[in-house]
């Protein structure tokens, strides 16, 4: 299906039209209204909050835009890209936004702990690709080789430390943390002996060179899903069909992505022309990885294991995360989403 939506159609809107155009109303808190129905096309408006800019992590998505998944499903898709001046929820709470993605689903949990009514209902990482990097002179594989270590890490990402080390029965006197900034070059310069960033940050990470040492989620014994879908309580409950439809058509996309790899990222550049092609097509096998795992191949792409969900909880309780309340299975996670599409996601893995 030929797919009219562009850049500047309307579809992927800035960041400062964004906060110009909404902002104020949204800070209410308020869940306001429905997607509306276009008379011409029959199709329903869908707006989606990003939580940062368009990038490798919506690759399905841009797919499932670009291709006319969504419009097979009745909806004319907006996303409303996010930024580091950006705030994620209000849009969704106001109405200006119907559903949301949040680049962890460390950032919704902590929501729901203030109070923030939101659940999430799928998954588009399996984890998040938060990782440490280091070098062979001193490497760091798994979370005991931290000790005797130089850590930077940024003060945002602190308390991922604090839970690393938790977790892991490790005295935090046993190494010493240094903060940093989002550039790699204290490790180059040898300041520390690790870094920390994202695995799918290719073009910062090409400085290391290929000697480079990930300790990701998966060697850290920390738990998480990344690139979560989220709504309000409300429009979960009133509108769960309107979160289907949208999970079906990403399913779609996401499927056409890992059997279309490189075309999709040029689909994905189609958006965001200031990514850079090579070094995406170079990343994409890497965000297949997040995407899909042995869960994924069961229970299909998206899915949530509330068992997971339960031990990142209550590691973010050991590090005294929440405030307000403690987030629960019930009150933070909507599996009736992924339950009404089992048969339209695939299960790839």
């Amino acid at each position: 299906m030929t797919n009219k939506h562009t850049l500047n159609a309307g579809n992927l809107l800035t960041r400062r039209s964004l906060l110009r155009g909404g902002a104020a109303a949204a800070m209410s808190g308020l869940y306001l209204s429905m997607p509306t129905i276009g008379k011409a096309s029959g199709t329903q408006e869908l707006n989606i909050k990003l939580d940062w800019l368009m990038s490798n992590g919506q690759t399905g998505d841009v797919v499932a835009l670009k291709k006319g998944f969504f419009e097979e499903e009745g909806l004319n898709v907006t996303f409303l890209p996010g930024g580091p001046n950006s705030q994620t929820v209000p849009p969704v709470l106001s109405g200006q936004a119907q559903l949301g993605q949040f680049s962890g689903s460390g950032q919704a949990m902590l929501a729901r702990g203030n109070g923030i009514p939101i659940k999430i209902f799928a998954a588009g990482y399996r984890m998040n690709p938060f990782a440490f990097f280091s070098f062979p002179n001193a490497p760091i594989r798994k979370p005991e080789d931290v000790i005797g270590k130089r850590i930077g890490i940024q003060p945002t990402a602190r308390f991922v430390l604090d839970m690393l080390l938790l977790e892991n029965n490790i005295d935090p006197s046993q190494l010493e943390i240094i903060s940093i900034g989002f550039d790699m070059s204290p490790l180059m310069s040898g300041q520390v002996d690790a870094v920390t960033g994202w695995v799918t940050n290719t073009k910062a990470l090409s400085i290391l060179g290929p000697d480079r040492i990930d300790m990701t989620e998966r060697e850290t014994g920390l738990k998480s899903y990344a690139d979560v879908y989220f709504a309000s309580d409300n429009m979960l409950k009133d509108h769960g069909d309107v979160a289907q439809k949208y999970i079906a058509g990403a399913a779609k996309g996401w499927e056409w992505t890992y059997n279309n790899r490189e075309e999709a990222v040029e689909l994905l550049i189609e958006v965001n022309p200031n990514l850079d092609l090579e070094i995406e097509k170079g990343t994409i096998d890497t965000v297949m990885d997040l995407s899909f795992d042995s869960e994924t191949k069961e229970q299909g792409w998206g899915w949530i294991d509330t068992g997971k969900i339960q031990t990142q909880i209550d590691q973010y309780a050991k590090v005294g995360k929440f405030e307000k309340e403690l987030p629960t299975i019930e009150s933070f996670v909507d599996m009736s989403v992924l339950e009404a599409t089992s048969t339209k996601r695939p299960k790839l893995g």
